[in-house]
């Protein structure tokens, strides 16, 4: 397959919207040992100063959280233990929005990603946020490049047929944010992490 990094602009729209629209679109990383590629299939948007449950809330800036203030389609990395996590930076410049990838389905690339993630089964190489990044091969060198340059970047995919909505996952003590509908999938599919 030959995968092209998507415009720019696709990145300027609102939050959710784009949040829903990164759905069924490719994730690719030209990595030195070959191309690796997943389709979308599951986000979660954090919404900023006024989300409990962003870094961001409260309009908050540090040296981790600082790239989010930026432009539309930058890279946000970030660790959680020994996973890294991607997000696309969204919104205005200067209000800090950004869209977690959660989930997404092998496309290309497999045997590097079988490398990658070890002995274990297809299903569980990329069905979660840290997973998908270590199948990758994705490090906290992206921080601050941009979803639409060479090598990480986001292709246009075949989209998917039915959006699933509802609450994000994981973000315990965060008040009412915990059942804001933030969170989008591809209805049915397997590799969408479970709901707990």
């Amino acid at each position: 397959m030959n995968f092209r990094p998507i415009h720019p602009g696709f990145f300027e729209k609102p939050t959710l919207e784009l949040a829903e629209k990164l759905l069924g679109q490719y994730v690719v990383h030209e990595h030195p040992e070959g191309v690796i590629a997943a389709k979308i299939i599951e986000t979660e948007a954090y919404m900023g100063a006024e989300d409990r449950a962003a870094h961001s809330f409260g309009n908050r800036k540090t040296k981790r959280t600082e790239i989010m203030f930026g432009k539309a389609g930058l890279v946000y990395t970030y660790q959680m233990h020994t996973h890294t996590l991607m997000n696309v930076v969204s919104g205005p410049i200067g209000i800090p929005q950004a869209i977690l990838i959660r989930a997404g389905e092998p496309i290309a690339g497999e045997d590097l990603m079988q490398k990658f993630r070890g002995n274990i089964s297809r299903k569980d190489w990329s069905n979660g946020p840290g997973k998908l990044a270590k199948a990758l091969d994705v490090t906290m060198n992206y921080y601050g490049h941009h979803w639409s340059e060479q090598p990480l970047f986001i292709a246009e995919g075949p989209g998917i047929s039915e959006v699933e909505i509802g609450p994000r996952v994981g973000i315990q003590n965060t008040g009412e944010a915990v059942h804001y509908p933030y969170r989008f999938s591809e209805k049915g599919h397997p590799m969408v992490s479970k709901y707990r």
